[in-house]
């Protein structure tokens, strides 16, 4: 069995912030978009190192086994994205990586591996599968296995994303989730107490979302442990059959619901996302802003969780989905009592600035002619008027 899954270990605050101060050094920040016509902030992690916000746990790991003398040759099992972010963040520190892939993960996500030197072994036709055979090498070599979710150095990378988002203070935020190693880092961050500052900010809901058919997370938090095969999906990244312990634990208690979207909608949302705002995201970066379209809030944002698509999956995409008109903007007809107030008192100035003028100027031509038959101004209107 996978010690990282067994291990009793829980991820704390403290963790957090120092996976924060690890990156700090490695990675920048990722910006934040607002995608006015889905009305939600983008956290936009298709943009981050490798395409993925999974350089975050892996390089947290790398740097914290290294702080812990363990100098090992890694091992982990991925559909793509952990293995891009394992394979850059080996290179720059220097250390062995080997990464076992499904036979179907994406070329652009093997080329984007083999580009940063770690080894490639394709096995398998799932995840699950792919993780099956990891595990074998790390027992037979000594191999350092590194989890793609289930991990509390990676959980900890993870919600570095959270980090970066608490000023803008959203009330939803809405994350994809296979094993859940993002989902219980986010929630974490956003819902600590240390981490949070106050109780207002502590009232953020966290959303998890999943595609229909690849729900084994909100299964097992029903409590529902049976593996099931997952439906094909256009979201490889979060087609996962056996989701994590670790992770699994944080999200009962922290996370708030999970969003179940059907591929349709999944597939719609990420055609819109190119056309409407420009922004490549994968199938499994789509699926949180997805989700949000049944969610309401003043200040939702999504994590936009990878972008690593390949261009004929995008062109067939393009060719075949015919998204929906998005509605149109709702126009406010209802303003609070102090724009009404300050409305009103800059009616009223006006009102007497107008007054005023006409005071100086005198009656208007039209006006002398229909009542005054003489051009000589009122003397009361006179005495009116500052000189």
């Amino acid at each position: 069995m996978d010690s990282d899954v067994a291990s009793p270990v829980c991820v704390s605050a403290a963790d957090l912030l120092a996976a924060q101060a690890r990156l700090r050094r490695y990675l920048d920040p990722t910006p934040l978009h607002h995608a006015e016509r889905f009305g939600c902030w983008l956290k936009l992690e298709n943009l981050q190192r490798t395409g993925s916000y999974k350089v975050r746990g892996a390089l947290n790991a790398l740097l914290a086994g290294r702080e812990r003398g363990d100098h090992r040759t890694v091992i982990a099992a991925s559909a793509g994205n952990h293995a891009q972010g394992l394979a850059w963040a080996a290179y720059r520190l220097g250390v062995n990586a080997i990464t076992v892939m499904p036979r179907c993960a994406p070329q652009t996500k093997i080329a984007g591996v083999a580009h940063w030197g770690a080894t490639v072994r394709l096995h398998g036709d799932s995840y699950d599968e792919a993780k099956a055979f990891a595990i074998e090498l790390a027992e037979q070599h000594d191999y350092r296995l590194l989890s793609a979710f289930d991990d509390p150095d990676v959980i900890a990378g993870q919600g570095t994303v959270a980090l970066e988002m608490a000023a803008f203070a959203p009330d939803v935020v809405l994350v994809p989730i296979g094993g859940g190693g993002l989902a219980a880092g986010v929630a974490m961050a956003l819902k600590s107490e240390l981490l949070s500052g106050s109780a207002a900010a502590r009232r953020v809901r966290v959303i998890g979302a999943q595609v229909e058919g690849v729900d084994s997370m909100a299964r097992a938090l029903r409590g529902d442990r049976r593996l099931i095969e997952p439906a094909a999906t256009l979201a490889d990244g979060v087609r996962v059959k056996d989701p994590g312990r670790l992770t699994e634990r944080v999200l009962s208690e922290l996370l708030d619901d999970v969003v179940i979207v059907r591929e349709a909608e999944l597939r719609e949302t990420l055609v819109r996302l190119a056309l409407e705002e420009h922004i490549i995201a994968e199938g499994a970066g789509a699926l949180a802003l997805a989700a949000g379209r049944r969610i309401a809030g003043k200040r939702k944002c999504a994590v936009v969780s990878g972008g690593n698509l390949d261009a004929g999956v995008l062109a067939r995409l393009l060719s075949e989905v015919r998204p929906r008109a998005p509605r149109r903007p709702r126009r406010r007809t209802r303003e609070t009592p102090a724009y009404e107030a300050a409305a009103a008192e800059s009616a009223a100035v006006k009102d007497d600035v107008y007054r005023l003028a006409r005071l100086r100027s005198g009656p208007s031509p039209q006006a002398r002619t229909a009542h005054t038959p003489s051009l000589a101004p009122h003397p009361t209107l006179i005495e009116d008027v500052p000189a």
